[in-house]
């Protein structure tokens, strides 16, 4: 019986097909974006490795012209339920062996046999099977001669600086010196999402990139897969900022020209978007996010109250509205629907995600077309949500997200907020606005 070896793209799709079963999908090929979303949150829910839509999308499509990392093959290997790739890849060849020695009887035949025939094809085996083993250790022992050992992390230097304040997009310019660090490649990655990893040449010592989107970053320097050093990057706004993404990794923000207060609320219309050059065709998530240059109030003790709705750009079956309470580390936000599309919301506090295909959030569901009175309330870490005065959710996280960074408001219409209050849990506004002026 002949058995073929297989390569390392061949695991690769075995283990994006037992992904797409485990998550629950007939067809690995046309998943749309919200499917893509749900596996990276699965995942990273379990293993803490968050991978990218598009890195996803690739690999369940099998586009990858060379071997993913391996940092993701043991992400995606452990929410499987093995201990790492290599467990993987040997459980199942276990399988294929015992589906062989056992599921497949040898089929009996008859032939005319030389006498000789039996001490010719057992010497054979032998001979072969001992060049194979010859040339197995060779390969290995080539390949070992030819990696790079990687170490001297703890000699990098990382550091980094902006160009502008306040503005977007951000040139912000990253100085490194990996002189003495041994690895085989570097990059630097501006934030959790790889789209936004760049190779380094290890003989520079500066790469500049551009920030498109405000917020509280942590950029990382890497040696081959591995993280060695970090820096915190800011990009402050300072004041309500507007802008839209479309809903596709990779993709990048348009910046919506307003003047954010009309009638009282803080909001845009489909003019304001439609000047902007906006396609509203396309499945748009619109973002309207504040995020000041002091920061100084934790994440782990706040209250947050605000009135809120969405005006629609266009008609969705499941519109959503995100109120979020941005952080150094780790997210704060709940997502409402209406509670029909209750299976599209999700909740996330600290490393704590809540997500509405797993979990029941149907109490997270409300009219988001209407307004609505909202209440986060952070105590010791633990976490209580009420929507016009009705407790809906209550849930805790063990690691700290630092100090708060920022305010947002997101969703795939208009979000309209007639106030926001936010304050320590002693009184002390931390940010409070009625959009009156």
């Amino acid at each position: 019986m002949e058995i073929s070896v297989r390569t390392e793209r061949d695991w690769v799709k075995i283990c994006m097909a037992e992904l797409c079963r485990k998550a629950g999908f007939a067809d690995c090929h046309n998943l749309v974006q919200r499917d893509l979303e749900f596996v990276s949150e699965s995942i990273e829910a379990k293993t803490g490795v968050l991978i990218s839509l598009s890195t996803i999308k690739r690999l369940l499509n099998g586009q990858f012209s060379r071997q993913p990392q391996v940092a993701t093959l043991n992400a995606i290997s452990v929410f499987l339920g093995y201990q790492n790739w290599q467990d993987f890849k040997q459980d199942k060849s276990r399988e294929t062996a015992a589906t062989i020695s056992y599921d497949k009887p040898i089929e009996q035949k008859t032939a005319l046999i030389h006498p000789n025939n039996h001490k010719f094809s057992f010497s054979r085996y032998i001979l072969i099977g001992g060049l194979l083993v010859v040339s197995v250790i060779g390969l290995l022992a080539f390949l070992k001669s030819g990696k790079t050992k990687a170490g001297n992390f703890d000699k990098a230097q990382f550091s980094v600086h902006r160009t502008t304040t306040s503005d977007l997009p951000n040139t912000v310019v990253f100085d490194y010196n990996i002189d003495d660090v041994i690895a085989d490649s570097f990059f630097i990655q501006q934030s959790w999402d790889k789209d936004r990893r760049v190779r380094i040449d290890k003989k520079s010592h500066t790469l500049t990139d551009i920030y498109y989107e405000p917020g509280y970053h942590v950029a990382k320097l890497i040696a081959n897969d591995q993280v060695i050093k970090t820096m915190d990057v800011s990009i402050p706004t300072d004041r309500w900022f507007f802008y839209a993404r479309e809903r596709k990794p990779a993709s990048l923000p348009v910046y919506i020209t307003t003047t954010g207060i009309k009638n009282g609320t803080l909001t845009t219309n489909k003019d304001d978007v439609l000047n902007s050059g906006i396609d509203i065709g396309k499945e748009q998530l619109f973002l309207q996010v504040y995020f000041p240059t002091k920061i100084e109030y934790s994440s782990d003790n706040y209250i947050l109250h605000c009135r809120a709705r969405i005006n629609e750009v266009k008609n969705n079956s499941c519109p959503f509205l995100m109120c979020e309470v941005f952080c150094q580390r780790n997210f704060m936000f709940f997502k409402s629907t209406p509670k029909g599309c209750s299976s599209e919301a999700k909740a996330q506090f600290g490393e704590t995600i809540l997500n509405g295909k797993t979990n029941d959030l149907s109490n997270l569901g409300m009219d988001v077309k209407e307004w609505q009175d909202v209440e986060i309330i952070v105590k010791d870490k633990k976490v209580t949500i009420r929507i016009n005065n009705t407790e809906v959710l209550t849930t805790q996280y063990q690691q700290s997200s630092g100090m708060i960074t920022g305010l947002g408001f997101i969703s795939n219409g208009l979000p309209e907020v007639d106030s926001v209050s936010l304050k320590t849990l002693d009184g002390k506004d931390i940010y409070l606005n009625d959009f009156q002026k």
